[in-house]
């Protein structure tokens, strides 16, 4: 199929689709008749053809149509001016061609021309050709948006091919026909004109996908479907619209010429890449209005600065009125606008400066923490701000640091405060220049024209009665160590500020951590009053500080410190760190011992470490060298056996003074010192087990020696008792028949007594036991001896215990006497214990 735009529906069913036209080339045919082949009816701006003009009038500079309802382009074109009708399928009329210099003029013919077609129906046999590749591609169809009519408006002429021999009904479909939006366009079933039935809006719909279908009238497709795309030509109806009603922008007031403020930006619903939719920028007004500050770049919309007289402190907003055109900005595109809120931001271009030229103020002595004067300032910035608030500085005259200023941060005036006391003696007026800056830093171009303002202040200084002045507060002086007490040192000094004088002042020591100094009262001289060691001063290499109260006669004081720098001497010897070592054979081939001497440096090492008066097996084994200035290296021979060492050392240093300490070295076989450490603990807990073992052994062979004295002693009672005349001299007789006790001198010092066939002992007494006419007496004894001798030699008899008497035995009977008596007896007992 292919496609023609007719613009009335008679006869176009006998034209063909596609305008065609023909040209006679032979020149001299070219100036009188063109023969066009057209449709009977043609609508406005519809091309009917071309002419040759160069080769009819090549130097014509005008040309003209001799038909109103056709006009003639420079190049030949010929275009209908409105709808035309051509009657009875024929029109003609000149394009007239003149040189308007060379007074000539020719003429063209163009005759338009409509043939009619003679169609018949398809016989049902008959078979139709369809063609894969069409003779004509179809002409692109628009339709203007928002078109006015009248509706239904014609759009264009849908023909088939096979509609030259064949009765052929057309159809479409898509959308628009039977989707949305429904109904916009339908079709002539037998001529194939295609209408839209109302307005199409482009910014909703820009192009319709039809298919067109041509088929006879028994049903059968006699072309193949023909797409049929329908663009919606954009018209400008669309106003540019900005991105924001209003547009809030800052620039600080000292800018440069061309900075950007901001950037505006305006969207226009037309066809992109269109004139409708390429917009212009500007300002339609600046408020305030004069002078114009501000420029918009008109493609961009970037908002510049053009103007040096960005002053907060004139104008600190200003209100822009934007106007965006399409159409590139001609007078005929439409308008967009909107409202540019500019906002001057404070820079600090306004340096703070005083009221005054001068200030005075007045201070009392010896006063300080008080306000003595405020010093308010002007500043244009704004306010409660970095570029507001002031910095005061004291340029000169505050040299000894008397004076402090600060700033009021609600009224930012400078405050003037005195923080040092001042002296009138010394100094009864003092002139203080002060400078203002603001906290941020001053903008490059106040910079180089402002310099910081300044100001002078004048403080007077009042007298006042004082009392006594420690001056300086603390007062040095050197005193060698282990001085002798009593020793005299310069003592602390106060005077009277007013007459320069010390008479009067009486001093007090306040403080003196080890007290080694005493004061007089009058002069404020010093004294030892104990021996000095500077070792114990803590810390060490400090002074020594005692703090003195000075008194004038009306009680009127001060405090100073007499710091006492106690200068050392070589009185400590150095001693080893090190007591005791452990080392691991044969991974440890020596160890490291240290010394320390608390005497200044001056006293102290390099120290010099030997063996001190050592044995022959020490001085074989261990060796000494010198590691550093403070430390030494004890080696020991390869064949040393694995023991305990007492290696005495001796250490000493530069000045001589030296120290001997016997360190304890333990060698051992282990790979750490920790496994010695163990193993030795380990020894220790053996050790205590077996000592436990021998004290119950002892306590067990003492119970069977005194179990075989007590079975002794009791045999030789049953066998024989002592003669009669023994009893005059060492017992009493008793005549009681009752059984008695039987007492058993021992000789460990227990006195055993069977009550009954029971044994008790009590430790510290000792006893003879006899038997007289079967009862047994008892004579007790004192003393700490353990042999039978000792038993013989002081006894207690029991009418001496009652008196309390001890009396001495005169010896009646002899040793060999008392041992011949009980031996036999005790031999008898000890066979008959065996053989029983």
């Amino acid at each position: 199929m292919a496609a023609a735009r007719p613009r009335s529906s008679l006869g176009g069913a006998l034209c063909r689709l596609l305008l065609t036209f023909v040209v006679f080339s032979f020149a001299c045919e070219a100036c009188k008749k063109v023969i066009f082949n057209t449709p009977s009816e043609l609508e406005a701006d519809r091309m009917v053809g071309r002419v040759n003009l160069k080769e009819c009038l090549r130097s014509a500079d005008l040309i003209q149509s001799s038909d109103p309802d056709f006009r003639v382009l420079d190049d030949g074109s010929v275009y209908t001016a409105r709808a035309v009708v051509l009657p009875d399928k024929k029109r003609s009329f000149t394009v007239w061609l003149s040189d308007t210099k060379k007074q000539t003029r020719k003429g063209i013919t163009v005759l338009l021309e409509c043939q009619k077609k003679v169609l018949r129906k398809r016989h049902t046999k008959e078979t139709v050709l369809r063609r894969a590749k069409r003779r004509w591609a179809p002409i692109p169809c628009s339709m203007q948006e928002n078109s006015l009519g009248p509706f239904p408006l014609f759009l264009q002429q849908v023909q088939s091919d096979a509609a030259q021999n064949y009765t052929v009904f057309y159809s479409i479909s898509g959308r628009g026909v039977d989707q949305e939006p429904l109904n916009l366009f339908f079709i002539e079933k037998d001529t194939g004109n295609l209408y839209c039935t109302r307005p199409v809006d482009r910014e909703e719909y820009d192009v319709f996908d039809l298919i067109a279908y041509a088929s006879t009238a028994d049903g059968y497709s006699a072309d193949l479907p023909l797409p049929l795309p329908i663009r919606v030509e954009d018209e400008n109806d669309n106003h540019p619209i900005f991105t924001e009603q209003v547009y809030n922008f800052e620039v600080p007031e000292s800018s440069k010429l061309g900075t950007k403020v901001g950037e505006v930006c305006a969207t226009d619903r037309d066809e992109p890449d269109t004139m409708h939719t390429r917009l212009k920028y500007s300002i339609l007004q600046q408020i305030p209005q004069s002078p114009g500050l501000f420029s918009v770049h008109p493609v961009t919309g970037a908002i510049t600065l053009v103007s040096q007289y960005l002053d907060r402190e004139v104008v600190d907003k200003y209100k822009l009125i934007m106007k965006v055109q399409d159409m590139d900005g001609q007078f005929f595109g439409l308008i967009g606008t909107s409202t540019c809120l500019i906002t001057v931001t404070d820079s600090n271009d306004n340096a703070p400066t005083f009221r005054q030229n001068a200030y005075e103020a007045s201070v009392e002595e010896n006063t300080y923490n008080v306000e003595i004067l405020r010093l308010p300032i002007d500043d244009k910035d704004l306010i409660n701000t970095a570029n507001w608030r002031a910095n005061f500085t004291i340029l000169r005259g505050n040299e000894n640091g008397h004076f402090k200023i600060s700033t009021d941060k609600k009224t930012n005036e400078g405050i003037l405060c005195v923080v040092k006391p001042l002296n009138y003696e010394e100094n009864r007026q003092v002139v203080l220049e002060i400078g203002v800056s603001n906290e941020a830093p001053f903008t490059r171009d106040t910079a180089l024209r402002t310099t910081m303002n300044r100001v002078l202040v004048t403080v007077n200084v009042r007298d006042q009665d004082e009392g006594p002045e420690c001056s300086p507060a603390a007062q040095y002086v050197r005193i060698k160590e282990n001085t002798a007490v009593g020793s005299q040192i310069n003592g602390y000094k106060a005077y009277d500020p007013e007459t320069r004088s010390s008479s009067g002042i009486r001093y007090r020591k306040l403080h003196d951590p080890k007290g080694w100094i005493s004061i007089d009262e009058i002069s404020g001289s010093f004294q030892t009053s104990k021996i000095l060691d500077r070792e114990t001063v803590t810390p060490r290499n400090d002074l020594y500080n005692v703090t003195v109260l000075a008194l004038d006669h009306v009680g009127r004081s001060c405090t100073g410190t007499l710091a006492i720098n106690v200068e050392d001497v070589n009185d400590n010897a150095p001693h080893i760190l090190q007591d005791q070592i452990t080392v691991c054979k044969p991974k440890m081939e020596y160890t490291d011992i240290s010394a320390f001497d608390p005497d200044e440096p001056i006293h102290g090492a390099p120290f010099y470490f030997s063996l001190a008066n050592p044995s022959p097996e020490i001085n074989k084994i261990w060796t000494l060298s010198k590691v550093n200035d403070t430390a030494a290296r004890l080696s020991y021979q390869k064949n040393a056996e694995m023991k305990q060492y007492n290696i005495p050392v001796t250490v000493k240093d530069r000045a001589g003074q030296s120290a001997t300490k016997t360190v304890r070295v333990n060698l051992c076989d282990c790979t750490h010192p920790s496994q010695c450490l163990a193993a030795s603990r380990s020894a220790a807990v053996s050790l205590g087990k077996w000592a436990i073992l021998a004290i119950l052994l002892g306590i067990a062979l003492l119970c069977s020696v005194l179990l075989t004295l007590v079975c002794g002693v009791v045999g030789a009672r049953k066998k024989k008792g002592f003669p009669e005349d023994l009893a005059q001299q060492n017992l009493i007789i008793s005549n009681t028949e009752a059984p008695g006790d039987d007492k058993v001198c021992s000789a460990n010092g227990f006195t055993t007594q069977t009550v009954n066939n029971t044994s008790q002992g009590f430790n510290g007494t000792m006893g003879s036991g006899v038997k007289n006419g079967g009862l047994e007496t008892i004579e007790m004894m004192k003393g700490g001896h353990h042999t039978l001798e000792s038993c013989r030699g002081h006894h207690h008899t029991l009418d001496s215990s009652r008196t309390g008497h001890v009396g001495m035995d005169n010896s009646r009977y002899t040793y060999s006497e008392w041992h011949n008596f009980t031996q036999p007896r005790l031999r008898e007992d000890s066979i008959r214990g065996h053989t029983g």
